[in-house]
């Protein structure tokens, strides 16, 4: 099967864990609808591969998506090649990469059980360009 999303999640607040949902409403310029983490800004939307996922689980972390607090997470693309400006066919959406990683300034569960957390190296954030309805499935195209 070629890229593609795994699952769609969000969560009311920051802060927390997010939960998959059936399908998401995409919005330009805003992120995902009802998600904590949308806005105006830069990091409207955060993408993890399930292949990091299964790092964690490898180190024997129960986590699955959405427990880093990613938004969308992927299979069979190597999220780490994007490079700031590169754009992503996610479903109907079109996503600007504007972030590679991220700086944890507190210490997350995972990093406290596992001692290591890929999020802050292995997640990227995008914004909205073109938005849509996406739901686990969808072709990822880079």
């Amino acid at each position: 099967m070629s890229a593609h999303v795994v699952a769609v999640c969000t969560s009311a607040q920051k802060g927390e864990r997010k939960k998959p949902v059936d399908s998401a409403q995409l919005i330009r310029d805003h992120g995902i609808k009802g998600d904590g983490h949308a806005g105006s800004g830069h990091r409207q939307i955060s993408l993890l591969a399930q292949e990091s996922i299964d790092k964690m689980r490898a180190m024997g972390l129960n986590v699955t998506a959405g427990d880093f607090a990613e938004n969308i997470t992927t299979l069979g693309i190597d999220l780490l090649t994007l490079q700031i400006g590169d754009r992503l066919s996610i479903g109907p959406a079109l996503l600007e990469i504007t972030q590679i990683g991220k700086e944890c300034h507190t210490r997350c569960a995972i990093y406290h059980q596992a001692g290591d957390c890929v999020m802050p190296k292995e997640g990227i954030f995008a914004r909205v360009i073109e938005g849509g309805v996406l739901a686990a499935g969808a072709a990822v195209i880079a």
